[in-house]
């Protein structure tokens, strides 16, 4: 079993890797979002009294990061099916969930991967955190959002078989998902209708939970994050699983 679940890894960790234009593909939104609204708020922020805006903006965007490289993870499940590497995959003799597993642990690594990619810059621009053993947790919470996201992709992927079909669901369903996060905005001073909005998007949880371990500013409370998004990671993993095991090809 373990041995299927590494093997599954290591192949999703050198696909990323051979994909160079995919990985910077994936990096260059974030970080327009970084500059035009970091440096384009900053001062509005700082006169309010509240600050740096690199400072508040910066883990939104890497859950941002996140989220726009786990997602995705559905088009490679499409890829293999449409060249056959799927049902080679298959038919070899472990359970489909240890391929799922595996899968979903490599293409989750590789998020995280350009999440810290990015978590860098924004140290280049002058994001601190408020303390640099709290970049351990961080990791911790950027592992849940990456492994949740992947999972969710990985389910669309394996229920779709159409590719543009998929990138069109994905965009209309993870566009709005990251932009209510409150990953670009603060949520002081959201309108009741807006905040309940907030509230009931998963990923508001990440974020919330990212600018609390590294700036010690959140809104939910920390506990109350972990708790949502732990509920997401097992809820979507075993969504994925099933589906998974369900792909006939």
């Amino acid at each position: 079993m373990l041995e299927a679940i590494y093997i599954m890894w290591l192949r999703q960790m050198k696909r990323y890797a051979r994909s160079r234009a995919r990985i910077v593909g994936s990096l260059a939104q974030p970080l327009l979002f970084l500059v035009t609204f970091g440096f384009g708020f900053s001062s509005v922020y700082r006169s309010a009294g509240n600050g740096s805006f690199i400072n508040y903006l910066a883990p939104g965007i890497v859950v941002m990061t996140i989220v726009f490289g786990s997602v995705f993870s559905g088009i490679d499940v499409l890829w293999d099916k449409q060249f056959g590497f799927l049902k080679e995959t298959l038919v070899a003799p472990v359970p489909r969930w240890a391929l799922m597993a595996g899968r979903t642990l490599g293409a989750a690594t590789v998020a995280v991967i350009q999440g810290l990619l990015v978590l860098i810059v924004t140290f280049a621009l002058g994001f601190r955190p408020d303390s640099w053993l709290m970049l351990v947790p961080a990791l911790i919470v950027m592992a849940l959002v990456a492994i949740i996201f992947t999972a969710f992709g990985t389910a669309m992927g394996a229920r779709l078989s159409d590719m543009q079909g998929l990138q069109l669901i994905m965009n209309f369903i993870v566009m709005p998902v990251v932009f209510l996060s409150g990953a670009l905005f603060p949520l002081s001073g959201l309108p009741g209708v807006m905040l309940t909005v907030v509230r009931a998007d998963p990923l508001s949880y990440g974020v919330d939970a990212l600018r609390h371990v590294l700036i010690n500013a959140g809104s939910f409370g920390l506990v109350t994050d972990f708790a949502v998004l732990l509920g997401f990671t097992a809820a979507l993993v075993a969504a994925g699983t099933y589906l998974f095991s369900k792909i006939e090809v």
